[in-house]
């Protein structure tokens, strides 16, 4: 009795709509799937600057920042850069979101980047992407001063724009920006896959968390590795060719 009272009577429900619908894939035959990377910048994903520039006054404890930049190191920004690679070789739009006031003073943020004193002005080093990770070319850049892109810019308008229906979204942190993202993209009818091994947060069980929560639920939730199977699968031109009729199914 226990157990049942736990269980998520709606899980086999929303499986079906989120994770078993075909239309992710149809997303990446017509190439209407963008990869989206969130807030991979100096002001928060860098020891030493923004956020981090005094550690004491991060609010972060020595165990989590170790653990935070750790796994950006060796698990999200290499696995983000990945996909990055894999989108842009098979002509896939890679969208980029940043914490960047439109003043030097951010008089302009939300009122909870100004709470919680966030700024990165423009030109200023904590605007900066990680270079390992940075846009090339003119890949699209949405600026923000909130959690959300959705509810702060003019994203939805843009994706609309470029006839982007499905994203498959990474980035910091995975417990704030990334969760908010992928719950409103979710509410909008966009097919959300979110890449667990890149996001990260400040501890393992924050990151573990906002998965549990999103999972089946607000997005499909793989790994690098699943993610760029599904590039080779559902983009190469010789699959394309032979699931043209619209019978594609959505089993890997």
């Amino acid at each position: 009795m226990h157990n049942e009272m736990h269980e998520d009577p709606l899980r086999g429900v929303y499986h079906n709509s989120i994770v078993d619908n075909p239309g992710h894939f149809k997303q990446l035959i017509n190439h209407n799937t963008a990869l989206l990377c969130i807030d991979l910048q100096y002001l928060d994903a860098v020891e030493g600057y923004g956020v981090f520039q005094d550690p004491d006054k991060s609010g972060v404890p020595q165990e989590g920042r170790d653990y935070y930049f750790e796994r950006l190191k060796t698990v999200t920004l290499p696995n983000v850069r990945r996909l990055q690679e894999r989108f842009r070789q098979n002509s896939l739009e890679v969208m980029h979101t940043r914490i960047q006031a439109l003043t030097q003073d951010g008089r302009d943020r939300s009122a909870g980047h100004k709470r919680l004193n966030l700024l990165a002005a423009p030109g200023s080093k904590e605007a900066q992407f990680v270079e390992e990770v940075a846009p090339t070319g003119d890949e699209v850049i949405v600026n923000k001063t909130a959690s959300g892109v959705f509810s702060a810019t003019n994203f939805d308008f843009v994706l609309g724009n470029m006839g982007i229906n499905a994203l498959f979204v990474c980035g910091v942190y995975t417990n704030e920006c990334v969760e908010t993202t992928v719950r409103a993209a979710s509410d909008l009818g966009y097919f959300v896959t979110m890449i667990d091994d890149a996001c990260a947060t400040v501890t393992p069980e924050l990151h573990e968390a906002s998965i549990a929560t999103l999972r089946d639920r607000y997005a499909r939730v793989i790994s690098t590795e699943e993610a760029i199977r599904d590039l080779e699968r559902y983009v190469d031109s010789r699959f394309i060719a032979g699931q043209a009729d619209g019978t594609l199914q959505a089993g890997r």
